[in-house]
């Protein structure tokens, strides 16, 4: 009777048993559909990440030609060869600054754009480096710190402001004519040995410059008139194109140097001064009377071309400027989005506590905004230390090693003549070595916004 109700199906019969259907993963697909779809994903993972990184390593454990193995004498070398010491030492000064640098000009630019009425215009202006190149921008930033104000943007605005607080030199490269009574008499100047007298004009040629080199329009120089009370005289060009004339002499033809300053001296001091006139001549009060006539070295001295911003000391901070123009745009981005999350509750509420607006930014906003400070900062951390193109197209050939970084090095050593892959490759091995840390901090972070 009993099989009899089991058969039947009555309250005592036994549960069927469960299929051994395919157990699926939480989101509904079976585990070998999801690794075929991440097989090529894995395969160029692979060819592009891992077979690099391995071949790097067992490369560095050999010599330049790859036939000896030498251990770990390429490491040591990286220690050992001036060079490389001092791109070690640039890679830290990028890695310190750059990101730093371009982090808090992000930050100043986000919260600043907040309060102004083009704050989107603005943000555009400044994100707009980002779309070109490091190429294009290394040529441009070439262009602008080039030495020569006439084509050097830099150097333009340098100079144009040192010259309006500065007298420039009127003829940096006149010089008095052989024969003539100045003398060099310290500091660029150029004094007469024979003392000026009233109503016997003073000739003081000059040479050194072309004629049709000299600035402005020259006029024709033109002989000082004699008699008087007064000390007069001519400064002027003493030679002209297709020679002839004699020394010593206004002849026709020959240029005057408008605008030199002319100091009697008499007992180491000033008594009197003037400067050339369109035609050449000046005059002295009857004061200049016995004393002797200088030129002073304010009208020699080498015109001001600005800073050589491109030369040993100041390549490195001048890449950096590049850098930070094409990158604070990135930085401002990110970080307008953070701000843009932020309760204004919380801001208000420290307003209302009393909290001036400086108050509000280091104790509220910051504070707030430091996980996206943190990911801008760690982002380009891993940026500047792979940083190459930029140096390579900016630093100038005598100063390249001394803006030298080390992916740079690395370059150079394997593709830039030296043919040492052994080196390069032990170089890019400690560029991953430097770049890990970075990235394992970059992953604990990125697992505590995870659990909360």
């Amino acid at each position: 009777m009993s099989s009899s109700v089991a058969k039947a199906g009555g309250a005592g019969a036994l549960p069927p048993a469960p299929s051994a259907t395919p157990r699926k993963s939480v989101i509904g697909t079976r585990p070998w559909v999801a690794a075929l779809f991440l097989l090529p994903a894995l395969v160029l993972l692979g060819a592009l990440v891992v077979y690099p990184i391995g071949y790097s390593v067992w490369r560095s454990l050999y010599d330049s030609g790859g036939s000896h193995f030498v251990g770990v004498d390429n490491y040591v070398d990286i220690f050992r060869d001036d060079q490389t010491l001092i791109a070690v030492r640039n890679t830290a000064i990028w890695v310190a600054v750059a990101p730093a640098l371009c982090t808090a000009l992000g930050l100043i630019f986000a919260v600043l754009t907040e309060r102004v009425r083009w704050g989107t215009a603005f943000k555009l202006i400044v994100f707009m480096p980002m779309a070109i190149s490091m190429l294009a921008a290394g040529i441009i930033f070439r262009l602008v710190y080039e030495q020569d104000p006439n084509q050097g943007a830099a150097n333009a605005i340098v100079t144009s402001v040192h010259d309006a607080f500065t007298d420039a030199s009127v003829y940096p490269k006149a010089r008095p004519a052989i024969g003539s009574d100045l003398k060099a008499s310290g500091g660029g100047s150029f004094t007469t040995k024979q003392t000026a007298r009233a109503g016997t004009p003073a000739f003081l040629p000059l040479v050194g410059i072309a004629p049709d080199k000299v600035p402005g329009s020259p006029q024709n120089a033109k002989a000082a008139s004699t008699g008087g009370d007064k000390v007069t005289g001519t400064v002027w060009l003493d030679f002209k194109l297709g020679g002839g004339g004699t020394k010593g002499a206004v002849d026709a033809g020959e240029k005057a140097l408008k605008g030199v300053k002319v100091e009697a001296v008499r007992g180491g001091k000033v008594v009197a001064s003037t400067t050339s006139g369109a035609d050449g001549t000046f005059t002295l009060p009857k004061a200049a009377d016995g004393a002797q006539l200088r030129l002073p070295g304010s009208n020699f001295a080498t015109a001001y071309n600005g800073v050589e911003w491109l030369g040993p000391a100041l390549v490195t901070p001048s890449i950096i400027g590049a850098y930070a123009w094409m990158w604070a745009g990135f930085a401002m981005v990110l970080i307008a989005a953070g701000l843009a999350g932020i309760d204004r509750n919380l801001l208000e509420a420290a307003r209302v506590d009393g909290a001036n607006e400086w108050q509000v930014f280091r104790k509220v906003t910051v504070p707030l905004l430091a996980p996206v400070l943190t990911v801008v900062l760690v982002t380009l951390m891993i940026n500047v230390m792979k940083i190459f193109d930029l140096i390579y197209i900016i630093a100038p050939q005598p100063s390249q090693d001394d803006a030298n970084v080390l992916a740079l090095q690395l370059f150079l050593s394997a593709f830039g003549g030296q043919g040492n892959f052994g080196a390069g490759s032990a170089i890019g091995v400690l560029l991953l070595l430097l770049v890990l840390p970075v990235m394992w901090v970059n992953i604990r972070r990125l697992r505590k916004e995870r659990q909360r």
